[in-house]
């Protein structure tokens, strides 16, 4: 193994940099991972590829980029006690203290010491690197069934869906507006589908994207977003509107049309970061008593209970991948993330990236 590997920084000036760091040794309770797959989020581009928008603790470090890693042990520090070299890995992508309420309760990303909590790839090195040191705790194994694209997908995307799809809850007797059909309005159509929900209907501004979730089957209706988008659904719906609503977009219009579309009784959950929301308590909630739910990424407990999930399922998130580049080219994967015009950008290694 070489001392010596690449790893890709963002400026926040729409670039990205890359620079030859130390491979990094793995201490009490961590290991190493060779990077196979890391995939590009959404929140990546807007906080940190464009500008820096987190401040302080929360705010982006200067690390190797990338929170979205999976890859295979190849060396296991001193204290480690399930995982071994070998081992084929997702790392939840934000590292806790481990003994805070939050973090008990397996949500690290809601840990709540100042001192210890790092995001990978926002205030500890990421997954845009040949190697990447982690901590036991915050792994969750990877069967063979799936692919390191499949599991990079979970670490953070199709997590983030799961998690807020149950705890709006999706059936049979459900229809589903999806607005925002970025990787994450795709993952949510794609698990809405496994769900059982009979009608999936999706909004979106971006045409490719549109067409994206219409050819992979993940939305049975597509509309361009606009100002008649409610009287659209509820004409799909035979004029109720749907069952359950999950924002993926962060726009305000599309947020709103989310709680307006659904339907007395119904529930929305919103996923997408940032943004604002306008509505009138009185007629858009209250009366027709419906609930709005926030959720923010996911469980590690959660995490493998979607794993088991996908392998049961036959689902793979890698489908959702439309671009597959070596490190050497990750500027243009995320360039072509930032366009919008894409499903999933994954930057690849090894076997990963000749894989169809």
């Amino acid at each position: 193994m070489s001392e010596q590997m690449q790893g890709a920084f963002l400026p926040g000036d729409s670039t990205t940099v890359l620079k030859s760091v130390a491979v990094p040794k793995p201490g009490h309770g961590e290991v190493l991972l060779r990077m196979k797959a890391s995939t590009i989020c959404g929140s990546d581009i807007r906080c940190i590829y464009h500008e820096h928008l987190g401040k302080g603790p929360e705010g982006y470090q200067g690390v190797v980029a990338g929170h979205e890693p999976c890859g295979q042990i190849v060396e296991v520090g001193p204290g480690c006690r399930r995982f071994a070299a070998g081992d084929r890995v997702i790392v939840y992508h934000i590292s806790g203290c481990g003994v805070c309420n939050d973090c008990r309760r397996g949500y690290m990303i809601s840990c709540t010491s100042e001192k210890y909590r790092r995001a990978y790839g926002w205030q500890r090195d990421g997954g845009m690197a040949d190697y990447l040191l982690a901590e036991e705790k915050d792994l969750v194994w990877l069967p063979p069934e799936l692919s390191f694209v499949d599991g990079a997908q979970v670490a953070c995307g199709f997590g983030t869906v799961y998690e807020g799809l149950m705890k709006v809850g999706i059936s049979g007797n459900d229809a589903v507006l999806i607005t925002g059909l970025g990787p994450v309005g795709l993952a949510t159509g794609a698990l809405c589908r496994k769900l059982g929900a009979h009608t999936i209907i999706g909004i979106d501004v971006i045409p490719e994207r549109l067409q994206l979730a219409k050819d992979l089957g993940l939305c049975d209706e597509v509309l361009m977003s606009g100002p008649d988008n409610v009287a659209d659904v509820r004409k799909l719906t035979g004029g109720a509107g749907v069952e359950r609503a999950v924002d993926c977009s962060a726009n305000d219009t599309a947020r709103t049309t989310a709680i307006r579309a659904t339907r007395k009784w119904g529930r929305m959950v919103m996923l997408g970061e940032g943004g604002r929301v306008e509505f009138n308590p009185s007629p858009d909630i209250i009366h027709d008593q419906k609930t709005i739910f926030g959720s923010w990424v996911t469980s590690t407990w959660l995490m493998e209970e979607l794993v088991e999930r996908l392998v049961t399922w036959k689902l793979h998130p890698a489908d959702l991948v439309t671009h597959r580049f070596a490190l050497d080219n990750v500027d243009q994967a995320y360039s072509l993330m930032a366009s919008g015009k894409c499903g999933k950008v994954a930057v690849c290694f090894d076997e990963e990236l000749t894989a169809a």
